[in-house]
């Protein structure tokens, strides 16, 4: 999204992605764990929320890579049902977390898949399979995971289609999802959206230089 609106104001939508997800961890009633890229974001990571958290920074390899070796941590902790989401997927609803919390209670993984052809919540009561050659980043992963998964004999459902935040196209959809939606975090990005989307109409209106 950088390339087409910028990095300053990227990063300003991306700050407010993070607050949507951090308020989603804030309503979380089970444990929770923030697994930043780097252990030198550790730091940064405990003071994210007020509740009790855990923070595991993540390992070296790619992304299959790094959730397996997060997944074995988690699991030797003791725990079991665990769900993964981004920061960047700030449409995802109570709704959302419900159906997925719901199907793991009968199968093994649980996957709600994003527009792109990703996943924006994965979830599993058993240990993944082997993640490292996964399609990630690609239209392809979310068929793909569902697939090795199946492959692995492990039961999967998959929930309703939501969407992540890739490009400034997907801000309009994301504003009028969010009118409706009195989550405190949510209406502060509203207000960036429009005040965002007013800007652009502001110079798209501006007199050519004669």
């Amino acid at each position: 999204m950088a390339a087409t609106i910028g990095a300053k104001q990227a990063l300003v939508f991306a700050e407010h992605f993070l607050q949507c997800a951090l308020e989603d961890l804030n309503t979380w009633s089970g444990n929770v764990v923030i697994s930043p890229a780097s252990i030198d974001d550790q730091a940064w990571a405990q003071q994210l929320l007020t509740k009790d958290l855990l923070v595991l920074p993540q390992q070296t390899g790619n992304l299959g890579q790094r959730l397996n070796t997060l997944d074995q941590q988690l699991r030797d902790l003791g725990h079991s049902h665990i769900l993964y989401i981004g920061s960047d997927a700030p449409a995802l609803t109570i709704t959302n977390f419900n159906q997925i919390t719901d199907a793991l209670l009968q199968d093994d993984i649980a996957l709600a898949p994003a527009l792109d052809g990703g996943v924006t919540i994965m979830a599993n009561r058993v240990p993944w399979p082997d993640l490292e050659h996964l399609p990630w980043s690609t239209d392809q992963l979310g068929d793909a995971l569902a697939a090795l998964c199946d492959i692995n004999q492990q039961t999967v459902t998959i929930t309703d289609i939501t969407y992540d935040i890739d490009h400034q196209q997907q801000l309009s959809q994301l504003g009028l999802d969010l009118l409706c939606d009195n989550r405190p975090a949510r209406q502060m990005l509203l207000n960036q959206i429009q005040l965002f989307a007013a800007s652009v109409a502001a110079i798209n209106e501006s007199p050519n230089d004669a």
